[in-house]
């Protein structure tokens, strides 16, 4: 396994794929790293030699990837939070922040289906004894 920046790397993949596994780095960044390295996108992982792996390393080493950026996002986010704006506060809700509709979708945010049935008769009437005593 190749290891950059302390992600193991699939080695039966192309470089071009293994290299998104990196959290920060996407598709248009991995492109842009290959071939500031001038690295063929085609080159299988473990087909990588150790200069091509310092090169690919040290130019990673320029963004702000893995833990850097989980922290950021996550510091950015109590930021909004703590200074009480709307985008703060549909974040402490766990509810989409950038004005999806939550009336029928928004399943991926909210969490999976609860369905509140209808409360049957006897057990209305239970209820209704119950408050009553305690007044």
């Amino acid at each position: 396994m190749t290891r950059i920046s302390g992600i193991d790397l699939p080695n039966d993949k192309r470089i071009e794929a293994a290299l998104p596994y990196i959290y920060g780095i996407g598709p248009t960044l991995t492109k842009q790293i290959l071939a500031v390295c001038q690295i063929d996108p085609n080159t299988r992982t473990k087909n990588l030699k150790e200069e091509e792996i310092a090169k690919l390393q040290k130019e990673i080493e320029k963004y702000k990837i893995e833990g850097d950026l989980r922290r950021e996002i996550q510091s950015s986010i109590k930021r909004l939070q703590e200074i009480g704006s709307y985008r703060g506060i549909r974040h402490s809700k766990n509810l989409p922040v950038r004005g999806q509709r939550t009336r029928v979708n928004a399943r991926t945010k909210r969490g999976k289906r609860v369905t509140i049935g209808t409360v049957r008769k006897e057990v209305a009437v239970r209820m209704e004894k119950t408050t009553q005593q305690g007044k």
